[in-house]
């Protein structure tokens, strides 16, 4: 399990690895290291920076919203494409679920090594990399002849996400000047959920106009801009003090584990042994992941931050939430073309309440959140989800919006309103501030998981069958049995909220990202900022 994680500082004079932070000690220096390139800033959280109310500060907040946002939406928009690209190439509904999934297994199976990439060589550089190589993917998505290369490209563009995804808050990191940093992450997480809100709604008018194609295609242009941009303008930096080996072996084995249960759950109607294999080799590499990990010297994962019995309960609430949302958000844009008769732009466009509460009052829960503590935020927001969720069994053939859809959009909106932000103040209060990036990595993958696992799952578990989606009739009666197994699910997250998380301890770390609307995973956290060593 992994996610685009700024990884925790280690302890001082103590190795680094995959998991390691953003930032290099105080004081530190990217020149301080071996082959630092000319006009590399300090990359200590305390040292200098660059400040943001000049030209270059306000450049480098630029590309890495730019850069962002490209991956942040490609994980939104392609849903509404569905079944556009399902009509063009005549696929059956598990060809869209590997759509969706091929691009999550290769981020999740390689973030944080992309993340630990540019800490040790370079976090520009990287960043750069994977901007070019999404770029790249995307126009392999575009042109893509048949269903075979498309889920290939899917795949490619995750490994490109994994690359650029963490470097863009990496580069604010260890950019910027640390007086700044805090506003700068502000502007980041802002500009970010705009993104996020206009991305179905844009999503939906490209596949309307021009076609599903320009779904993947608009990634070109946006990184002709990013690239020279940040060539010209983002200073490179890197952490000195970056070393030790990478966990390769704990990524492998986690990505191919997850890839194998994937597979078994989509295949799974056809009961084939190769389905059944699958399925027990993929359990046996978990186990085996979880075994490396417990035994390396620097894991990618490293298990005894679950020691924390706080920090393992969130965990468990999200995987229970994210699930019903990541199942909810892939069958949501199907049902709207498929059963009610909408235009991709309209279903797109259907979304738009939920992430424009999100923006609006985001920042607003955090704070009520910080008030009142986590457990009554996490128990109440996931029954409103459910509640949402159920009024969206009204949705049928010639739904109307404003009756129909309309109301379980805003009541959904409002249980994530609820819930998102609390969640990550939970988080990071059930650890040592210094853990503050890693655990939000962790709970960002968590996420990502469950949605991955829900979207191969959730169609079987509703009866879906391969061509169900071509069907309104066949689609309509699964979609109303998989709600209520999504309405399920957060019903025992908010169980579990109850019966576990409790009032954080004083002096606890608070979230930087104050406004969030990506509907897949919760924010990401930077690193806690430390104080100068003396």
């Amino acid at each position: 399990m992994t996610g685009p994680a700024p990884r925790e500082p280690a302890p001082e004079g103590g190795p680094r690895g995959p998991d390691a932070g953003t930032g290099a000690p105080s004081g530190a220096t990217p020149g301080a290291a071996s082959g630092a390139a000319p006009g590399a800033v300090p990359a200590g959280r305390d040292g200098p920076g660059v400040a943001l109310g000049t030209a270059r500060g306000r450049w480098i907040v630029l590309v890495t919203v730019l850069g962002s946002t490209m991956a942040l939406l490609d994980s939104t928009v392609v849903n509404v494409a569905l079944p556009s690209i399902g009509r063009d190439f005549g696929a059956d509904l598990a060809v869209l679920q590997w759509i969706v999934n091929a691009y999550l297994l290769t981020l999740a199976g390689l973030i944080l090594v992309g993340g630990a990439l540019g800490d040790r060589f370079g976090r520009r550089r990287i960043f750069v990399l994977g901007v070019v190589w999404f770029a790249a993917a995307s126009l392999l998505c575009g042109i893509a002849p048949d269903e075979g290369v498309l889920i290939a490209a899917r795949a490619l563009q995750g490994v490109g996400g994994a690359l650029l995804t963490p470097g863009s808050l990496a580069l604010i990191q260890g950019s910027i000047a640390s007086a700044d940093r805090a506003r700068a992450v502000g502007l980041w997480s802002g500009f970010g959920g705009v993104g996020a809100a206009v991305g179905p709604f844009l999503g939906g008018w490209l596949v309307d106009g021009p076609g599903w194609r320009w779904v993947f295609l608009l990634n070109v242009p946006v990184a002709a801009v990013c690239v020279p941009v940040a060539l010209r303008h983002v200073p490179e930096s890197r952490d000195p003090a970056a070393r030790g080996r990478f966990d390769v072996l704990g990524a492998a084995l986690g990505a191919v584990a997850l890839g194998l249960v994937t597979y078994a759950l989509i295949e799974a109607r056809s009961g084939s042994p190769a389905v059944v294999a699958s399925a027990v080799v993929g359990v046996l590499l978990a186990v085996a992941f979880v075994w490396v990990e417990r035994r390396r010297a620097e894991p990618m994962m490293p298990p005894g931050i679950f020691a924390a019995r706080q920090f393992t309960a969130v965990n468990l609430v999200t995987l229970c939430v994210y699930a019903a949302f990541g199942g909810f958000f892939f069958l949501v844009v199907l049902q709207l073309q498929v059963v009610s008769g909408y235009s991709a732009l309209a279903a797109g466009a259907a979304l738009l309440p939920t992430t424009a509460l999100m923006l609006l009052l985001s920042s607003r829960a955090g704070a009520l959140g910080e008030r009142i503590g986590p457990r009554i935020p996490l128990t109440v927001g996931p029954l409103l989800c459910a509640a949402g969720l159920l009024l969206m069994l009204r949705v049928g053939p010639d739904a109307s919006y404003v009756r129909d859809v309309l109301p379980g959009m805003v009541v959904l909106g409002m249980g994530m309103v609820t819930l998102v932000a609390p969640l990550t103040e939970a988080v990071l209060a059930s650890v040592d501030p210094g853990r503050a990036g890693l655990a939000s990595g962790i709970n960002n993958a968590a996420a990502r998981v469950a949605g991955l696992l829900a979207v191969a799952a959730l169609p079987l578990l509703a009866g879906m069958g391969p061509d169900a989606y071509l069907s309104a009739s066949l689609f309509d009666s699964a979609f109303g049995r998989a709600m209520v197994w999504c309405a399920g699910a957060l019903a025992v997250g908010a169980a579990l909220a109850w019966a576990t998380v409790r009032t954080p301890r004083p002096g606890a770390c608070h979230p930087q990202c104050r406004t969030h609307c990506a509907l897949t995973a919760p924010p990401l956290e930077p690193p806690a900022q430390t104080p100068p060593r003396v």
